[in-house]
């Protein structure tokens, strides 16, 4: 079968190319993608090339298919994996096989395996690693978001509390304790907060800051102080990132969780500042800079039992996790997408994407079309785009698989 992928040849040689698939063999899956996010790791593979540790030494010889935050439906099942899977099934790949301790990954290391294609080759691997996940949701683009949400899950399973008197740790957060998302406003904070809300294990206070005003009163629309009561979270957005203000907020006690959205020096040295006793700091945010370092009081160490922990993606079950809580409408990881574009948009988003504003770019591989902000749809003098904006605007502005529908129509 003839697909069309971005492949990577290199650093920063990133080429958009047809060529064929070969034949599915008995233990092989033949999937169409339908979408794909582009993700700051995808970036990080494009300018790295080979010194990245996921991509291969021969890729200008055998390139590989970029793109691992991707969605679509199973088209034809080899003869070892038909009792587990069947056509037209919806799915998405945990891309973190770990396969007999490689390193290997969809969307870095598979010649044929890969977001930003039309038509793609599952592996026996996959299957075998339990990482070919069904999807029942109505919209391709959630299951593409669940990768993303499973690094957010996984974050929130990751921290961690002491027992007094034991050495045993609570894994997880203070249940109905404080907590506070510092520079979250972002499109992986907004995922947080919409899962923390929504989880079966959440905080008595959530706080969430951030220093872009206009991120943060979006954020407060699409996930309000009222929902978050509903579900018996107290939930107040904070610009200011004083620390005698965010503690104030605790009445002196303290944050039990923090959780760092953004690698600045700063701002983890102000989670430091508000964590109190048994306080974990939770860095999220994965720096470039191999030599990133902030100061962190060693004296609340040794006397206050606070901790640090960070994680780098999620595993299967968090991903499974992702799915089920969007299948069943507790989450809607829509708030995190910004941007829509064909698979003819990807080489430029993926190696300007720094320099992008906003969340998620979402790619819908079979299409062409520049990537787009979903905000600037109504300006677009065309009455396709006219009316696809008009239904993100009747869903608060947020992308849905109404206006998914109406796009993969124009196929």
């Amino acid at each position: 079968m003839l697909t069309k992928a971005v492949r990577i040849y290199g650093k920063n040689d990133l080429r958009l190319e047809e060529f064929e698939l070969p034949p599915v063999g008995d233990d092989d899956i033949l999937a169409s993608v339908v979408s794909d996010c582009i993700c700051m790791s995808s970036y990080k593979a494009a300018i790295q090339g080979t010194d990245h540790k996921r991509i291969p030494n021969d890729v200008s010889e055998n390139p590989t298919i970029m793109g691992h935050e991707f969605s679509g439906e199973i088209i034809a099942v080899g003869k070892k994996w038909q009792n587990d899977f069947k056509a037209g099934q919806k799915y998405s790949i945990q891309p973190a096989l770990n396969y007999k301790g490689s390193l290997d990954a969809p969307g870095y290391s598979y010649r044929y395996l890969g977001g930003n294609a039309t038509y793609v080759i599952i592996p026996n691997e996959v299957m075998e690693m339990g990482c070919l996940l069904p999807f029942d949701g109505e919209a391709f683009f959630y299951a593409s978001l669940a990768e993303p949400m499973s690094c957010i899950i996984g974050a929130f399973h990751a921290s961690y509390h002491t027992t007094a008197g034991v050495y045993r740790h609570d894994m997880g957060i203070v249940p109905g304790g404080n907590m506070a998302i510092l520079a979250g406003a972002g499109p992986m904070g907004l995922g947080a907060i919409d899962y923390i809300i929504h989880c079966d294990r959440k905080p008595g206070l959530l706080v969430v800051t951030d220093i872009d005003e206009a991120r943060l009163k979006r954020a407060s629309e699409v996930l309000t102080a009222e929902e978050a009561g509903k579900n018996g979270v107290k939930l107040v957005y904070r610009s200011n990132g004083d620390p005698k203000e965010l503690l104030t907020l605790t009445g002196g006690r303290g944050y039990d969780d923090v959780f760092v959205y953004a690698p600045v020096k700063q701002i983890i040295e102000l989670a430091d500042c508000i964590l109190g006793r048994d306080g974990c700091l939770n860095f999220f945010a994965g720096p470039a800079d191999t030599s990133f370092s902030a100061a962190f009081n060693f004296y609340n160490v040794h006397y206050a039992s606070t901790h640090i922990v960070g994680t780098s993606g999620g595993n299967t079950n968090d991903m499974l996790e992702a799915l089920s809580m969007m299948e069943k409408g507790y989450i809607d990881p829509s708030v995190m997408i910004t941007h829509i574009g064909g698979l003819d948009s990807v080489i430029d988003t993926t190696l300007n994407l720094p320099d992008i504003p906003g969340g998620k770019k979402l790619i819908y591989t079979g299409i062409s079309l520049p990537l787009t902000a979903i905000n600037d749809l109504d300006s677009i003098d065309d009455p396709f785009f006219q009316n696809l904006a008009g239904i993100v605007k009747k869903n608060n502005g947020l992308w849905n698989a109404e206006a998914e529908k109406y796009l993969l129509d124009m196929k």
